[in-house]
C-alpha cells in the first residue's frame, strides 16, 4: 500500500520551530553596508532639518580664504610654486573645515551613552566594529557636505579649481577617509576620558597643532626640522597633498596619500572599536 501524504505544516508548528531555532542574524562585515547607510541617512536628515550648523561652520573657512588667503597672496611671503597663495591655501582650508567637524564627533557618542542609546545598540547583533565604522562614515558624509560648501566659497573667490568629475570623486574619497580617521580618533579619546567636557578640551587642544603641524598653510620645505617630522606623521598633511594634486594639479603623491589615509582609517576604526565597551560601562 502507498503511504499517506504527509500532513501540511501548520502555522503553530512553524512558530514553534522558530522559537526552537531562531533565524541566524547577519554578523560581521555583512551588516556593515546597512549600518553605514542607516547612519549616513540620519546625518543627512539632521542637515536637512537644521542647516544652522552648516551655515555657521562656513564662516571660519570663508574668513581664512578671504582675509588670510588674499593678504598673503599680496605680500607673497610664502613660496607656493608659482600659483597664487589663495589657490595654494584652499585645499588646506577644505581639509581643516572637514577635520573640525570630525574631531568632535566623539561628543555625540558620549551623548548617546548618557541617553541610553549606546547600550541599546550594543545589545544588537551588530558588531562593534560595524557600529564604529557606520558612525565614522556618517561623520565623513557630514564633512563632505562641509567640504562642498568650502569648495563653492573658494570658486566664488576666484580660486582655480578643477571640475573634472573623476578628480572630484577623488577629492570626496580623500575627505571621507580623513574624516573617518579623525572621527575615530575622537571616539577613541571619548573611550578614554568618558566625559564630554574633557573631550571638548582635548579636541580644542589638538586641532590647531594638527592644522599648523601640516602642510595646509605652507610647504613642508619651509618648516623647521622638528615640524617636518610632525608633518610626516600627521594624516592631515597627506589629505592636503592629495587635495592639492587633485584640485590644482600640483605635484603630489596621490597614490601614497590615499594609502596612508586608508591605513589610518582602518587603525582608527580598530582603536575606537576596542574602547567602545569601556565607554558603555
Amino acid at each position: 500500500m502507498s503511504e499517506a501524504p504527509a500532513a501540511p505544516r501548520t502555522a503553530s508548528a512553524d512558530g514553534a520551530a522558530l522559537l526552537l531555532s531562531p533565524p541566524v542574524p547577519r554578523a560581521g562585515w555583512r551588516v556593515l553596508p546597512a549600518r553605514v547607510a542607516a547612519l549616513c541617512t540620519v546625518e543627512l536628515q539632521k542637515l536637512r532639518h537644521d542647516r544652522t550648523e552648516l551655515y555657521t561652520r562656513a564662516v571660519q573657512p570663508a574668513l581664512w580664504l578671504l582675509i588670510f588667503g588674499q593678504t598673503f597672496t599680496r605680500i607673497r611671503a610664502i613660496p607656493t610654486g608659482g600659483i597664487p597663495y589663495i589657490d595654494y591655501l584652499a585645499p588646506g582650508i577644505i581639509a581643516q573645515s572637514a577635520m573640525f567637524i570630525a574631531i568632535f564627533y566623539g561628543i555625540q557618542i558620549i551623548w548617546e551613552r548618557d541617553a541610553g542609546i549606546l547600550n541599546k545598540l550594543l545589545v544588537t547583533p551588530t558588531p562593534r566594529s560595524a557600529l564604529i565604522t557606520g558612525k565614522a562614515f556618517a561623520a565623513g558624509v557630514k564633512s563632505l557636505v562641509q567640504a562642498i560648501v568650502v569648495i563653492l566659497i573658494a570658486a566664488l573667490l576666484g580660486v582655480s579649481l578643477t571640475w573634472n568629475p573623476l578628480k572630484l570623486l577623488g577629492v570626496a574619497a580623500a575627505v571621507v577617509l580623513a574624516a573617518v580617521f579623525f572621527s575615530c580618533l575622537s571616539m577613541t579619546i571619548a573611550g578614554i576620558v568618558l566625559s564630554r567636557d574633557r573631550l571638548m578640551g582635548i579636541g580644542q587642544a589638538i586641532t590647531m597643532p594638527l592644522f599648523f603641524g601640516s602642510n595646509a598653510l605652507y610647504p613642508v620645505s619651509v618648516m623647521p626640522g622638528w615640524l617636518q617630522a610632525v608633518s610626516t606623521v600627521n594624516p592631515l598633511s597627506y589629505q592636503v597633498d592629495a587635495l592639492r594634486g587633485l584640485l590644482l594639479g600640483t605635484p603630489s603623491h596621490v597614490g601614497a596619500d590615499f594609502a596612508v589615509l586608508a591605513v589610518a582609517a582602518v587603525l582608527g576604526i580598530a582603536a575606537a572599536s576596542s574602547l567602545l565597551g569601556r565607554l558603555a560601562r
